[in-house]
């Protein structure tokens, strides 16, 4: 593996290069870039997939409850072009996953994709002319936005400052695109992670981010099962389903449960399921004939298994999701701090132009 990267690192250094000439052009303004009167509050990271950006979102959203907040993302393997604000018709098909499940959770806040950033808030501004702050999912290199707080995030399993650019690693741009991060948090931590391994972290994120930005260390709370249809009682042993970027915390807190993986049927990030796919699970489910097997999947894949032409099928298995949320290890009164100044000075700015 380590002769296979050195193979690809001149192509690295030639996407590198290109990624920081098009960075410095945005920083010296021969880009536009353009930033709005309302906050717009950017979640994103270095890194290809996988650093736990939907449930960092979910968090901003419920603690945006008591305003008016628009979600907007590109909507990533969307069947859809163009600007889409989801309704009571939207799919997981028309808005891409993520963004079709903050529509069936966050109820009160509104929904779009759009592949331009700039066209989808400008949209928003007219057709919600009361909103009060735009969450921008995965947003930290769509430079035609100039977010008002870059909120970066970096798994700790894999963080950035030992990672390298694409196609030798897995980073979408150099280490150096931290600089334009307001605040930095690693995701994934586990729960005994000490306070000197936080140190030691944040010493080392230090060395590419802007002097005195903040660091916050999360891991995620894993919720009981929740049964979709007529599921029941869950059983002790599983079938595990998954269509996510890395699903290794989610079996190793399974097992810690004690709960017995029978089979794991692990798809691709964003796989979209078929019929087919369930007519699979279900053989799987007759097959074990030593007992009760109940699925277990992720809320991400739960909204697309009961969205549309799979509902049916999906309702009549032993169908269960595990929540989950973000969980701070230590700082989360100083996080929600940071993000309430950050839109009273918003408000208060409005308040001095009238």
């Amino acid at each position: 593996m380590r002769y296979f990267r050195l193979l690809l690192w001149p192509l690295s250094l030639l996407y590198g290069g290109v990624m920081q000439l098009r960075n410095m052009l945005y920083d010296r303004g021969v880009l536009d870039s353009k930033r709005y009167a309302i906050p717009v509050i950017a979640v994103g990271n270095l890194t290809v997939g996988g650093t736990g950006k939907t449930p960092h979102v979910e968090y901003l959203l419920r603690l945006l409850q008591t305003r008016q907040v628009a979600v907007l993302s590109r909507g990533y393997k969307r069947k859809s072009k163009g600007f889409v604000l989801a309704d009571h018709k939207a799919s997981a098909a028309s808005l891409g996953d993520e963004p079709f499940q903050y529509h069936r959770d966050f109820p009160g806040v509104t929904v779009a994709v759009s592949e331009s950033r700039v066209e989808g808030i400008d949209k928003l501004q007219r057709l919600r002319p009361d909103l009060d702050a735009v969450v921008l999912d995965d947003a930290m290199q769509h430079r035609p936005v100039q977010p008002s707080l870059m909120i970066m995030l970096t798994d700790f399993n894999r963080p950035f400052y030992k990672d390298h650019v694409l196609p030798a690693g897995l980073l979408r741009e150099p280490r150096s695109g931290a600089k334009r991060a307001d605040i930095i948090m690693v995701s994934k931590c586990p729960s005994n992670l000490s306070a000197k391994n936080r140190s030691d972290i944040e010493g080392r994120i230090r060395r590419y981010s802007q002097p005195g930005i903040p660091v916050f260390f999360t891991g995620f709370r894993y919720g009981r099962p929740v049964a979709i249809g007529n599921a029941g009682q869950i059983s002790n042993k599983i079938i595990l389903l998954t269509g996510i970027a890395n699903d290794r915390p989610l079996v190793n807190y399974l097992e810690e449960q004690r709960y017995t993986i029978v089979k794991h049927l692990s798809f691709a990030d964003h796989y979209a399921y078929t019929s087919e796919d369930l007519n699979r699970i279900q053989q799987l489910l007759q097959a074990e004939q030593k007992g009760n097997v109940s699925i277990v999947t992720t809320r991400k894949d739960a909204v697309k298994l009961t969205d549309s032409s799979l509902r049916e099928i999906a309702l009549r298995l032993p169908l269960f999701y595990i929540p989950i949320e973000v969980e701070f290890m230590d700082g989360e009164a100083d996080f929600k701090s940071l993000i309430e100044q950050h839109l009273a000075s918003f408000d208060s700015n409005n308040t001095a132009d009238h």
